[in-house]
């Protein structure tokens, strides 16, 4: 092979090379121009797939949960918490010192009033009452001679004066011996339930001395306490409900009995005593109680799952979806039921909110409602996009977001 054709060769391949060179060098100048130019899919301003209008940048949807708030009927009532007293309790005490003799109930025993529970030893309450009545008789018979001699004034009337105070002494003396007698058999002063004694027989117990508890445990009251704010809603006589961390799942009906005329000025607070019937004794003293007040009934409030309220301080909000969007609404709450808000002010009938979510999204934010939620309306659907757009955008959103959700993943080179 000559030179000339060796020349030849190498100049074609060199000019080859520079070629292909230039080919990869403006391919990748081009590159991110196709990038930014592949409409919904690099999120540039333009025409996207079918003709749809795309935001360069456009915000993702975030999937939430949403309802309607409707209007439904929601009785009125205060509730608040409180604790179980017996009707009448007392702590079982004897008045006079003495060694206990005989104990005539069982603990935990249903008892009647006047029956008798404990009894003393009486025998030196006897004697007194013995010694009593002799210097009774003395004294009587010292006043009559007194009385006698004053008729033939052989003594003074001061005389006579002293002897009726002695015989008056003596007279009172046996009134209280019969009394202290009388104290060493303790009676029930109602009828009750005896609790469990601190006491045996033959133990010497001073005056006041703790021997046993008696409860009337039917009805029993049920004090708590409410904002002063609520006691022109509250009148003897109304009912309530009444509910037990220690019986779950029943319910026990009661009235107000009573009001506390002084208002706690600590707490801003007032004390109502109410009453609830126990025939089969399965309350309690001390049980705590969940009390539900009936104060009205309001036929129309506009109503709101409970887990739609975002608190905020002092404050509470929701969420409403408007056109895809999350709108952040201040709202004044009343009533809560059963997991249900009364809404008072901030919203309308048929005002989508936002029950899960929440936290993911803030005042303006694009917001795509998850399919099957419970009322979502016809009109929120219809913001949704096209199927055939759906389907020709990449990577759609499967929750159909009421925006077109931008991908910023690059174009596939072609195969050269």
């Amino acid at each position: 092979m000559n030179k000339a054709v060796v020349g030849a060769i190498i100049a074609l391949g060199l000019a080859l090379t520079a070629a292909g060179g230039y080919w990869l060098g403006q391919k990748r100048a081009s590159a991110p121009v196709d990038s930014s130019a592949s409409g919904v899919a690099a999120g540039v301003q333009g025409k996207g797939i079918g003709g749809a209008a795309v935001t360069q940048n456009a915000p993702a949807s975030v999937a939430v949960e949403a309802v309607k708030a409707v209007m439904k009927p929601l009785p009125k009532s205060i509730t608040a918490v409180g604790s179980l007293r017996s009707d009448e309790s007392i702590t079982v005490r004897p008045e006079v010192a003495g060694r206990i003799s005989a104990i005539l109930f069982q603990e935990g025993q249903r008892v009647v009033k006047g029956s008798t529970l404990i009894k003393l030893d009486p025998a030196i309450n006897a004697a007194e009452v013995q010694q009593a009545r002799a210097n009774l008789t003395l004294a009587k018979s010292k006043f009559d001679r007194a009385v006698d001699l004053a008729k033939s004034n052989f003594i003074s009337g001061q005389a006579k004066d002293e002897a009726e105070n002695n015989l008056r002494v003596a007279e009172a003396a046996v009134a209280l011996a019969q009394a202290r007698l009388a104290k060493t058999e303790i009676q029930a002063p109602f009828s009750g339930i005896i609790g469990l004694r601190v006491v045996s027989v033959g133990d010497y117990v001073k005056e006041g001395a703790d021997v046993v508890n008696l409860e009337s445990i039917d009805p029993l009251k049920v004090d708590f306490r409410i904002p002063e704010t609520f006691l022109r809603q509250v009148q003897v006589g109304q009912s309530l409900q009444v509910a037990l961390d220690a019986l779950p799942g029943k319910s026990f009906e009661g009235k107000v009995f009573a009001v506390n005329p002084l208002v706690d000025a600590g707490g801003r607070a007032i004390v109502i005593r109410a009453v609830v019937r126990n025939p089969d004794t399965s309350l309690r003293p001390g049980m705590f109680a969940r009390v539900r007040l009936i104060t009205g009934d309001q036929k129309d409030a506009l109503v709101v799952p409970e887990q739609a309220i975002v608190p905020q301080g002092d404050e509470q909000f929701v969420f409403r979806v408007v056109d895809g969007t999350a709108a952040r609404v201040k709202v004044e709450v009343g009533q809560r039921r059963d997991g249900k808000v009364e809404i008072v002010k901030g919203l309308a009938p048929d005002d989508m909110v936002v029950i899960a979510g929440q936290l993911k999204i803030r005042d303006g934010t694009a917001v795509a409602v998850s399919a099957g939620t419970p009322g979502v309306s016809e009109a929120n659907s219809a913001t949704l996009p096209a199927p055939a757009a759906v389907a020709a955008s990449p990577r759609a959103p499967a929750n159909g977001g009421v925006r077109a959700k931008a991908e910023n993943t690059p174009p596939t080179a072609p195969k050269s």
